[in-house]
């Protein structure tokens, strides 16, 4: 990722400590690429073994007269090894304030039920109802993050149904009755086209009566929540009785 290699960086801060107008404040450990592994026993074994690793590290740094004031690092899909560990002395984990379908999927560490909720969801508006198999929604690739799963329905549509990107501005909900035959299509969009065409034709096949309907909100729980987030310019935050927008800041436009 960045930095240096643990053998190296003994050397660094001590370039750092004796460099002018540099100061060694501590040590950045977070372990990005460990927070979703799926496999439960693997991340924690590789969480351990990167404990090792770090204490290993401080022990040298502060036998040379470099003791790190800050030893950070960790997240959500391993905050409780973390903490566990007795290393760090302040945690990274940031998703856990509104959690995602990937952290949901991977699940929690140690197993069991996560002990934080989702909060974080976006509003997607219907703009079209004129097929059986699915309604079409304003929230395609520019309003969801596709660098996990696909966003989770969790209100506004029947249960079962699925949301897919349908391009940059759109994306369909595809109705639970209707989605095996979205699925036998694949990725062929003629083969789609004509499983909706056909779908539309059947007789026997009615407009499902607990589909949305144009200017209906059905609500998304992103797959992704950091990449996700990036795209919006403020997030609408509601605790039950008041409304208040919060700008994101990396989103902000400053002037010279």
């Amino acid at each position: 990722r960045t930095g240096a290699y643990p053998h190296e960086a003994l050397a660094l801060a001590r370039a750092a400590d004796a460099a002018p107008g540099l100061r060694f404040a501590g040590i950045q450990a977070y372990l990005g690429h460990l927070q979703h592994l799926d496999d439960g026993a693997l991340r924690r074994s590789a969480d351990e073994a990167a404990f090792a690793t770090l204490q290993t590290l401080v022990e040298d740094l502060t036998a040379a007269g470099l003791p790190p004031p800050v030893v950070t690092g960790g997240g959500t899909g391993t905050h409780a090894f973390d903490l566990a560990s007795g290393v760090f002395t302040e945690l990274q984990a940031g998703s856990y304030g509104v959690m995602d379908v990937e952290y949901d999927v991977c699940g929690a560490p140690g197993g069991g039920d996560w002990p934080f909720e989702p909060s974080l969801f976006i509003a997607a508006s219907v703009v079209s109802a004129r097929h059986k198999s699915h309604v079409v929604v304003d929230a395609g690739f520019k309003a969801v993050s596709m660098d996990g799963p696909p966003a989770r329905i969790v209100a506004g549509a029947a249960p079962g149904s699925l949301w897919r990107p349908m391009g940059d501005e759109h994306g369909m909900i595809a109705h639970p009755a209707l989605i095996d035959v979205l699925k036998a299509a694949g990725r062929d969009p003629l083969g789609f086209d004509r499983a909706v065409s056909a779908a539309d034709a059947d007789p026997a096949r009615a407009f499902p009566a607990d589909a949305p309907a144009v200017g209906d909100i059905v609500w998304l729980q992103p797959g992704h929540c950091d990449p996700t987030i990036n795209l919006y310019d403020a997030l609408h935050v509601w605790d039950g009785e008041t409304l208040e927008r919060w700008a994101v800041d990396g989103r902000r436009v400053t002037g010279a």
